[in-house]
């Protein structure tokens, strides 16, 4: 995805403070969404126990959204679907609620402070009482709350990932993923 460019001028469209941000998600390009390549192939390993054995030990770790996934249902439900978005742990504390929903395959070698100064980013909370009335909606089986939470933790300034790619890294400073 990376080597193709496919998360050029795409947006991260939520950031959930001290823990992680997340980017990457499927839709239109002109609304700053992924349109991941039609050749891109099945990931098979979102079924496999062993792909979900690494943690979110610390700020930095890169991991495939699955259970924080937001992409819009009639999106997930195309035959044609392929899980993109992806999340980046910001810290300062590890995110074991993480764990064993989401797969980890990367960590940020380079840019933390980039990770960092997009978590300080103010996102947009309602108050307490919207909050409340929107719990009420949500138990009266009011469809209307999901789609207002959607809103909840989007950055109130545009980030976006203005180029990509993949970094040759030498063979003796590999990184070890925790």
């Amino acid at each position: 995805m990376c080597a193709t460019s496919s998360y050029k001028n795409t947006l991260v469209h939520k950031i959930f403070p001290g823990q992680f941000f997340l980017a990457g998600r499927q839709g239109r390009r002109d609304k700053g969404e992924v349109r991941p390549p039609l050749e891109l192939v099945r990931n098979t390993e979102t079924v496999d126990s062993k792909a979900f054995k690494l943690t979110h030990s610390r700020p930095g770790i890169v991991s495939l959204c699955l259970s924080e996934n937001d992409d819009e249902d009639d999106i997930k439900l195309d035959p044609n679907y392929r899980n993109v978005e992806f999340l980046i742990t910001t810290g300062p504390a590890p995110c074991p609620q993480l764990d064993n929903k989401n797969i980890v395959f990367g960590v940020v070698l380079e840019g933390l402070d980039v990770v960092t100064a997009i978590a300080s980013i103010p996102t947009y909370k309602p108050s307490e009482r919207i909050r409340q009335f929107n719990d009420l909606a949500e138990f009266l089986g009011d469809e209307r709350a999901q789609n207002a939470r959607a809103i909840w933790n989007r950055p109130l300034r545009t980030v976006y990932i203005s180029d990509c790619g993949e970094l040759k890294v030498k063979a003796l400073s590999s990184p070890t993923l925790p």
